[in-house]
């Protein structure tokens, strides 16, 4: 399930990239989740734990991927905290609710990320602990966003 806090979370994590650089384990970078995401959201590829492929920027270090990418990574491998997901663009919510659908996935947002229905045909669903609401649209989260963020 998709846990969403709008608006100021002193618990977040505020900067995930930073947090990710000093904090990522080797082997998240290669496990197929994070190849995937790396792969759609940075249109690069996974070499080894220490080496990214870019189409833009040739070989890059892990440090040198997106910060969305850096989000997305975190969600999945660290249950410990909530990350900022402002921190990452649009292109990376339905990985958020992929995410969400493997395991309860809490998250920050200081802007209406802009989710679609999930790709398997499921409706979006989300725990808004604001309001402490479950939501079963889009249309329902984004008139609870709007008076948060």
């Amino acid at each position: 399930m998709l846990n969403i806090i709008f608006g100021e979370c002193e618990e977040a994590i505020f900067h995930p990239p930073t947090y990710f650089d000093n904090r990522y384990e080797e082997e998240w970078i290669t496990e197929p989740l994070s190849k995937e995401m790396i792969a759609d959201v940075d249109h690069s590829s996974v070499i080894s734990a220490h080496l990214i492929d870019s189409p833009v920027l040739g070989p890059i270090s892990v440090k040198e991927i997106s910060g969305g990418v850096k989000t997305l990574i975190l969600m999945a491998n660290d249950d410990s905290k909530i990350f900022n997901a402002s921190a990452c663009g649009d292109n990376c919510a339905k990985w958020i609710l992929r995410i969400s659908q493997m395991k309860n996935v809490t998250i920050n947002l200081r802007h209406i990320m802009h989710f679609e229905d999930t790709e398997d045909g499921m409706p979006f669903e989300a725990y808004i602990q604001n309001e402490q609401k479950i939501v079963h649209s889009i249309d329902e989260y984004i008139r609870i966003a709007a008076g948060y963020v």
